[in-house]
């Protein structure tokens, strides 16, 4: 999710392979900011609607929303998806929304460490336990670096780094494709399968995410099959990073190919569908277009566990702490009235509700 840097490369050998540019998660941060980067597409959540119990037999406030994630109580299915780390600036936006996250008792991830893995005097840009000693917090790689050797060794060190309770592992082929990074995934099925076999033996869960394109059937059975620990469906609807790729580029070319990339992708309520078809229970996070407490309650009756949101939170993170709070308010406060609405006494029963259907015409 960084720009390259090229360098003289040997492709078998990571420690030759060309090194990711810290100067371009500022980059990305900028334009991120701008609603230049989102879809034009919805994330799918507007094709399904909640059908109105006037008679919930439930009290508002007696609403459960708890849950658990990485084995910690959550008291809400809500996390910080990731997004930066490894710049000062960076740092403090992690500081500011892992701190928020741990008031409002909730998950937390930062960007990819992979500048901090290259460049160690980075690692401090991207700790956050000084301020979030308690939640659930994922380290994160990017999968083009185990096809490259990386494995096990350097999964510890990003664990380590910033005392994680877990890591992801993102997928990020088109993006990179687009960007002219890595684009060489093959054996990755194999190479992502041994690391979860190394990391299960020392009790680090891996979950793998997409980067917000979303997976079809056959990649949600491909990770199954690698013996993920979880998975972050990641769609289409909310921020496109081949639209960043395209913002960020000083390349014609490489802006041209953004641009036409800009809407790819499978929508986040599909990629969720995908997910769930061939594994019910494995721990599911929804990323991609969330935008309010009525999107995560549709996504949690659609079949995920935890609802994910990155772009909204950078957004309230450069406006201060009084608007991150607000963003998080909202959003519970609007996924409880939804369950009141429907008549969900907590997660499980909307979940299994009834009264999530398709749209339709008045």
């Amino acid at each position: 999710m960084d720009a390259l840097v090229r360098v003289p490369m040997a492709a078998a050998d990571p420690a030759m392979a060309p090194r990711r540019d810290p100067g371009a998660k500022l980059d990305h941060l900028a334009v991120c900011r701008s609603n230049a980067v989102e879809y034009c597409r919805s994330a799918g959540f507007d094709a399904y609607e909640f059908t109105h119990q006037a008679l919930p037999d439930i009290a508002l406030d007696a609403i459960d929303l708890t849950t658990s994630l990485l084995g910690k109580r959550l008291t809400a299915p809500l996390m910080v998806a990731p997004m930066t780390g490894g710049t000062p600036a960076g740092h403090g936006i992690n500081a500011q929304l892992a701190a928020a996250a741990e008031r409002w008792g909730l998950g937390f991830a930062v960007g990819s460490q992979r500048v901090a893995l290259e460049e160690e005097t980075r690692a401090r840009w991207f700790k956050v336990r000084d301020v979030a000693p308690t939640l659930p917090l994922f380290a994160n790689l990017g999968a083009a670096q185990l096809v490259r050797g990386w494995g096990a060794r350097e999964a510890r060190r990003a664990v380590t780094m910033i005392a994680a309770d877990a890591l992801f592992i993102h997928l990020n082929p088109l993006q990179e494709a687009i960007q002219g990074g890595d684009v060489d995934f093959h054996g990755l099925h194999r190479q992502l399968a041994v690391l979860c076999r190394d990391l299960a033996s020392e009790g680090i869960p891996v979950y793998v995410r997409e980067v917000g394109f979303g997976l079809s059937p056959e990649a949600a059975a491909a990770l199954v099959d690698c013996g993920v620990a979880g998975i972050d469906c990641a769609g289409a609807g909310g921020t496109s990073w081949a639209k960043v790729e395209a913002l960020c580029t000083r390349d014609p070319r490489r802006r041209e190919l953004g641009q036409q990339f800009g809407e790819w992708g499978i929508a986040t309520s599909r990629s969720i569908r995908n997910v769930r078809r061939g594994s019910p229970d494995l721990p599911l996070i929804a990323t991609g277009g969330l935008r309010s407490g009525h999107d995560v309650a549709k996504a949690l009756a659609l079949g995920a566990d935890i609802a994910a949101l990155a772009r909204p939170f950078l957004v309230a993170a450069t406006q201060g702490e009084e608007a991150i709070d607000r963003l998080l308010a909202n959003l519970i406060d609007g996924l409880r009235i939804c369950m009141f609405g429907i008549g969900a006494r907590n997660l499980a029963q909307l979940r299994n509700t009834p009264h999530l259907q398709p749209s339709q015409a008045p």
